[in-house]
């Protein structure tokens, strides 16, 4: 059963409230696109840091734990549109987002449509987590948008953690993402991959990296442009006004401080832990 949300007031007349939430720090480049798009509306940024990764949980075990989360930060921030910024919730629990929350909600899912329209070479790669790559959901959109490619499905273990912790302050382990990638460029004769989606929102973090250990060049899709346009679609264009303050959440929050310059390079200048229910 819906839990129904406050009524809205006209947004023709406030900025919008957009709730981006994500497992860990990918979900700040499909923030960096919504702000872009929406410049006036007010940005709540949550990462669930205390269930990080989430391709480590069983699949009822996600859904329980998204929904406790949401239901929070739905009653405290009441957004006008949520964005899923993760590949792994998106693909398992937006249906049960939709049928219990009265607003829009927004995800994240494998680019393999557009990825397929303009690949030259009709080979393609989808370079996801272990978990979208076993999804049906996934080989459905192949079967449906495939439009006749090779489309190679690789399952990165590693690769969202080698970007948390890159972004955390790491040193970049050049040699450990060269062998994620690797799998991801196949070559049959004279043709080769020419293009690989970027399907978990943490790798468009390392996508310089990517271009300097490509074997050969290729086009990176981020989803995060699409994911923009399809709220301004739902929210309408901007309404011109002063954009209002930005905020980013930690549920664990234990490396916040030191977190503090990257969310205000991305412009949440505010941040603070968010005290949630586990799961």
């Amino acid at each position: 059963m819906k839990q129904p949300l406050h009524p809205r007031a006209d947004l023709a007349t406030r900025p919008p409230t957009i709730l981006v939430f994500d497992s860990g720090l990918g979900g700040l480049t499909v923030h960096r696109e919504l702000a872009k798009a929406r410049p006036d509306a007010r940005f709540v940024y949550c990462a669930d840091d205390a269930a990080f990764p989430y391709g480590g949980l069983a699949e009822d075990h996600l859904v329980a734990r998204v929904i406790a989360v949401m239901e929070r930060l739905i009653a405290i921030h009441r957004p006008d549109c949520v964005v899923i910024a993760c590949n792994t919730a998106s693909t398992l629990v937006l249906p049960h987002l939709r049928a219990r929350f009265d607003l829009p909600f927004v995800g994240t899912v494998p680019a393999i449509k557009p990825a397929c329209e303009t690949s030259a070479s009709r080979m393609v790669s989808v370079l996801a987590t272990p978990g979208t790559v076993a999804r049906d959901y996934t080989r459905a959109l192949i079967a449906e948008f495939g439009g006749g490619c090779a489309v190679t499905l690789v399952g990165s273990p590693r690769l969202a953690a080698l970007a948390e912790a890159t972004m955390r302050g790491g040193a970049t382990d050049m040699a450990a993402i060269a062998a994620e990638i690797a799998p991801c460029f196949v070559a049959d004769g004279e043709r080769r991959t020419d293009t690989v989606a970027l399907a978990c929102t943490h790798y468009p973090l390392l996508v310089d990296v990517f271009r300097q250990l490509a074997p050969w060049p290729v086009q990176w899709l981020d989803p995060a442009p699409a994911i923009a346009r399809r709220v301004t679609q739902i929210l309408g264009p901007g309404t011109g006004m002063a954009a209002p303050s930005a905020t980013a959440l930690m549920t664990g929050g234990a490396t916040l401080a030191s977190l503090s310059g990257v969310f205000s390079s991305f412009g949440l200048a505010e941040t603070r832990i968010e005290p949630l229910p586990l799961h």
